[in-house]
């Protein structure tokens, strides 16, 4: 008894209604020969007044003119009474959204207990507008949009017949104006049939003409546009601009073309649309205009990307968007435009958080030979982790090196086809930790790593001068801080972040760094960049770390230094504690056997016993 009719405008929503009724209140019998199917005869008399809109029985009202509940309460009043003729009577409402809540609530009884004779047909663009309350006692047909294909091939019959000229480029303009009206593109092209020129009797229709018609630009201009844009070029951009205003056409409904423009260029490089080829399935679907059309803005995607587009389309619809209410459109269409040209200019965000993210590690020093006087003897390092250092080998520059403050510049660069050298320890004698020395020189180091400098412009390493012996580092007897066992220290510190809660992050990157000491700082080299680095310690793991640090040896200090990720070691494996769910997972004899007859590892445990 209720059926409502939505989709886009000028598609055949109220035809359908019409159609429906006369199939309804039809006089001939379905399967007789004048009305061999369910469809109307459209030769009898309800069928004839129906179309031509004189049924007595057929009510179509204008819902945006007689949108009160007066108007609705006549309506109800007159669906009382029975048809005067026919098998029902028919009630047609168009543009049904524009009812008030009031009228809707006042025909809402009639739709929930409605006669046997009534049948209510709703027409609407925007049926979420109907309540609810109306919309669930009705049946409701959602109608699509008319394909681009089928407006052409009805245009094209409609040329035929009337024996308009037209070509296929001008066809497919039409159809792209009317958007998916099939009543749109038939209006348009009324128009340009009446101010077509005539020749020898028969009108000839240009795609000049229709986009004169219309108040368009050819998409040519935006294609030059967004070259222009490609190459940086701001003055073609504002030249190609100010020819389009300067010619009459208003900021408005270029910034609109525009915005279209820029869709389908954005949908031809999500859907890899190649220029020489047509477009099928999806990229069809998505680009209903003509395959003229559909190379040019596959022409334009391929000179950005995909990150591109979409930011140049979001920047013209606000563009769009702030032009109905700026007192100089042009200026701000022209500004909207220069924007596109400025976005090529700017480092992306992606590429800026990357950037921040890597961090280059530091280069590692190389050994010298050692100064004159230096003990000949190698000798072992207290107990510590020492990482060994490699020396690239560095050609002799031209300069005075060595010689009061003059840097000898090394291009490591150029490096690249020198041999590498083989990776030694620094090392000490055996003299410096068995006995307390008399002469401080005997324990000086028989290798004294150089200091790098990055200061230069072209982004090579400085070598620093070579330091006199007075600056030289002199190494005292080791005291027992520096005898510690480091590998000891390390699980002490681990186990303290991992008895706070939340500190399991930290407590991890403790377990993975490396642990040296350099005088009287610990320094723990993680595997986390710089940026990374305060995130991963925060307040609170400091405070664990130094205080723990302080309870076993007072006199060091604390130092986190950064690494780079890509270079981290693989992560050691942590021995599971007592008593814990990972213990009891190595120890079961299914999960050891497992891990005999496949090399199997144990890769997370998840304890799901009873806390309790």
């Amino acid at each position: 008894h209720g059926y409502i009719f939505s989709g886009h405008r000028g598609i055949g929503k109220t035809t359908i209604a019409r159609i429906l009724a006369s199939a309804l209140n039809c006089r001939n019998q379905i399967g007789s020969p004048e009305r061999p199917t369910p469809e109307p005869c459209n030769i009898c008399d309800s069928c004839t007044e129906i179309r031509s809109g004189n049924s007595v029985d057929v009510i179509e009202i204008d819902a945006a003119t007689n949108r009160g509940i007066d108007e609705i309460r006549d309506l109800r009043d007159a669906a009382r009474y029975r048809p005067a003729r026919d098998k029902y009577k028919i009630i047609i409402l168009d543009e049904a959204h524009q009812i008030t809540d009031a009228a809707f609530n006042a025909l809402l009884k009639t739709l929930e207990e409605p006669p046997e004779h009534i049948v209510f047909m709703m027409a609407t663009t925007q049926p979420e507008d109907i309540p609810q309350t109306i919309r669930s006692r009705c049946q409701h047909f959602s109608f699509h949009a008319v394909k681009l294909e089928d407006i052409v091939g009805q245009l094209r019959s409609i040329a035929t017949a009337e024996n308009i000229s037209a070509d296929d480029a001008t066809l497919a303009l039409l159809a792209e104006a009317g958007d998916g009206s099939m009543r749109d593109a038939l209006s348009i092209m009324d128009q340009a049939i009446a101010s077509a020129p005539v020749d020898n009797g028969i009108p000839t229709l240009s795609a000049e003409e229709v986009r004169g018609l219309m108040g368009t630009v050819s998409n040519v201009v935006f294609e030059q546009i967004l070259a222009a844009v490609h190459a940086n070029n701001s003055a073609d951009v504002l030249a190609i601009l100010g020819r389009l205003l300067d010619a009459g056409n208003g900021p408005q409904p270029l910034a609109r073309q525009f915005v279209r423009y820029l869709r389908n260029c954005t949908i031809a490089k999500i859907t890899n649309l190649a220029p020489d080829q047509p477009a099928h399935g999806f990229a069809a679907d998505l680009l209903q205009i003509s395959p003229e059309e559909r190379s040019r803005a596959a022409r334009t995607a391929a000179l950005f990307t995909e990150e591109e587009l979409s930011r140049f389309l979001s920047i013209l619809l606000r563009t769009f968007d702030g032009l109905g209410y700026r007192q100089e459109p042009r200026f701000h269409l022209e500004l909207g435009v220069l924007k596109l040209v400025h976005l090529q200019r700017l480092l992306p965000v992606e590429d800026l958080l990357t950037q921040l993210g890597a961090t280059k590690s530091p280069p590692t020093p190389s050994t010298t030979p050692s100064a004159p006087g230096a003990p000949s003897s190698p000798t072992a390092l207290p107990s510590a982790k020492v990482a060994p250092t490699t020396a690239p080998a560095a050609p002799p520059s031209t300069g005075a090196a060595g010689q009061g403050g003059v840097r000898t510049t090394t291009n490591l660069s150029s490096q690249s086809t020198s041999p590498p050298a083989q990776k030694q320890p620094v090392i000490l004698s055996e003299a410096a930790t068995a006995a307390k020395p008399k002469d401080p020189e005997a324990v000086r180091p028989t290798t004294i790593p150089p200091t790098f400098s990055t200061g230069t412009t072209d982004g090579s390493l400085a070598l620093a001068p070579e330091p006199t012996p007075a600056d030289r580092p002199q190494l005292v007897e080791p005291t027992p801080q520096t005898k510690l066992d480091l590998d000891t220290l390390q699980s002490t510190l681990v186990a303290a972040l991992a008895a706070v809660k939340g500190q399991q992050s930290a407590s991890d990157a403790i377990h993975d760094a490396t642990l040296t000491i350099t005088g009287d700082t610990l320094n723990i080299q993680t595997t986390f960049s710089k940026t990374t680095l305060p995130v991963i310690f925060n307040t609170d793991a400091n405070r664990i770390l130094t205080t723990t640090l302080r309870q076993q040896h007072p006199n060091l200090k604390l130092a986190l230094l950064p690494g780079t990720p890509a270079a981290a070691a693989p992560k050691k494996k942590r021995a599971a504690a007592t008593g814990s769910a990972a213990e009891l997972a190595e120890n079961h004899p299914l999960v050891q056997e497992a891990k005999r007859l496949f090399s199997a590892e144990i890769s997370n445990v998840i304890d799901l016993r009873d806390k309790d």
